[in-house]
């Protein structure tokens, strides 16, 4: 079937449509609704910033093994993730399709968190790769069928950011109490390194998940789907294959994620051995979260203006642009890298979440009108594992890297000029060139706001037609 994206009269209706059946969902309802990717972002925060440097540095696991162990794991997504937004599309229950989920999958997050946070003495490389493995597992449980929840709130173009910016504010409240829960535990008790802050983050996600999940559960509905998917797998993939704003916005969210994964476990090795104060690691941190939470009203506010996927493409050029200035700094310039730091987490507000989560919404419309069922989670599968598999990749290349050049992880290591040299262009100047390929690839996103009212007025006129049938 194809898609008159073109049709004036079909924009004009669907706009008239949508404003006719689509409300405001209720701030008590996106609260609660947000609240679940709190507890999460509080444990996939420290994951990637924290336990490379705690493994490598104080556990003994060696940088080039630490980085396949990373992306081992990754690979195993390659089976759970599909499997997972397979069967969240198929469930069919009283408490509805996607809730479930997150109840089932709330101790197998915890469990895996306090063994990957709160190690014993003497665990390693055996005990880095179970429990990553059971984190991951735990957090495709969560996340597949969360996100699809999102995309079934609402189908109005411009309500499905405001979802998705509360719901990317709640998960940067979860990575900022990953630093202020620690940055008080230093200042108060003297609690400090990678292994208190991963303490102390731990314990924080304990009390908080089952909490937070409970709210989101009971605080916000989950409609029965009027079919489930019935489509064979090899059918649905060659759909999805076939969905080319889909593909278009994937392979921007991967170069982009591969950008930010490089930067993202090099941050404290950036800041201990190159500025030489890695006690001050999470203050740093702490201010990059703040202006990202700031950040997201803005970004919400400037899809409308200007339609998300130029917003999209903004958010890619600041922190581009910021993100090399970092080469200039040495050992005693901690707070000369605040700038750079403040521009950063701006520009994250944008690309992290906010916006690439609504544009994924209004691209599984597209399957929609295709296949004639809604597959959310088998969209939101793929999403999760193209962000997983990234995210390991840039990791392994900052990690890999760092061992190539012949860096030493050890804290009492002195490393010489080129080593130093190479640390901060891997974390500098080396991401900005993906997040402008990033940049280059969305810049003419077909679906716009006008484009998405003619394919919303398409999915109603035969909803129409088939109850009138």
């Amino acid at each position: 079937m194809d898609i008159d994206y073109h049709g004036d009269g079909l924009a004009v209706e669907g706009r008239r449509i949508l404003q006719t059946n689509s409300s405001k969902l209720k701030r008590s309802t996106l609260f609660c609704y947000s609240l679940a990717d709190l507890p999460v972002m509080m444990s996939i925060f420290p994951a990637l910033v924290f336990i490379p440097k705690f493994y490598t540095s104080d556990m003994g696991v060696p940088l080039a093994l630490a980085a396949n162990i990373i992306l081992g794991v990754r690979l195993f997504d390659m089976v759970s993730d599909p499997l997972m937004g397979y069967i969240s599309d198929r469930t069919q229950t009283r408490w509805g399709r996607r809730r479930p989920w997150l109840v089932l999958a709330t101790p197998v997050v915890m469990l895996g968190t306090y063994q990957l946070y709160l190690p014993p003495d003497g665990a390693g490389a055996l005990h880095m790769l179970t429990w990553m493995a059971v984190v991951s597992v735990g957090t495709t449980m969560v996340l597949i069928p969360y996100y699809a929840w999102a995309a079934e709130l609402s189908s109005d173009y411009n309500e499905r950011s405001r979802i998705t910016g509360w719901r990317s504010m709640a998960g940067v409240v979860g990575s900022l109490v990953a630093q202020l829960a620690p940055a008080l535990a230093l200042l108060l008790f003297g609690i400090g390194g990678s292994r208190g802050v991963l303490a102390v983050v731990g314990i924080s996600m304990l009390v908080l998940m089952p909490i937070c999940i409970f709210l989101t559960v009971t605080g916000v509905p989950d409609r029965q789907a009027a079919r489930t998917s019935a489509l064979p797998v090899w059918q649905g993939l060659k759909l999805m294959l076939a969905n080319g704003p889909f593909k278009r916005l994937v392979l921007t969210f991967m170069i982009s994620q591969t950008a930010l994964a490089i930067t993202t476990p090099l941050y404290v090795f950036f800041i201990a051995f190159v500025l030489r104060a890695e006690e001050l690691a999470i203050f740093m941190l702490t201010f990059f979260y703040g202006m990202n939470f700031a950040a997201v009203p803005f970004w919400v506010w400037a899809s409308k203006r200007i339609g998300k996927h130029r917003a999209y493409v903004a958010s890619f050029v600041i922190i581009a642009a910021a993100h090399p200035f970092c080469m200039l700094l040495g050992e005693g310039d901690f707070w000369w890298m605040l700038p750079v730091t403040l521009a950063t987490g701006f520009a994250a507000g944008g690309f992290s979440a906010a916006l690439p989560n609504s544009m994924k919404a209004d691209v599984i419309d597209l399957d929609t009108l295709k296949s004639g069922e809604n597959r959310a989670a088998s969209y939101f599968s793929a999403w999760s594992f193209a962000f997983k598999a990234t995210a390991s990749l840039g990791a392994w290349i900052a990690l890999t890297g760092l061992a190539f050049l012949g860096f030493n992880a050890d804290p009492e290591a002195v490393n010489g000029p080129d080593e130093l040299f190479g640390l901060r262009f891997l974390f500098s100047t080396l991401p900005s060139v993906f997040f402008l390929a990033a940049a280059a690839v969305v810049w003419n996103y077909p679906i716009t706001e006008a484009r998405h009212a003619a394919l919303r007025a398409q999915l109603e006129q035969r909803a129409a037609g088939a109850a009138a049938g």
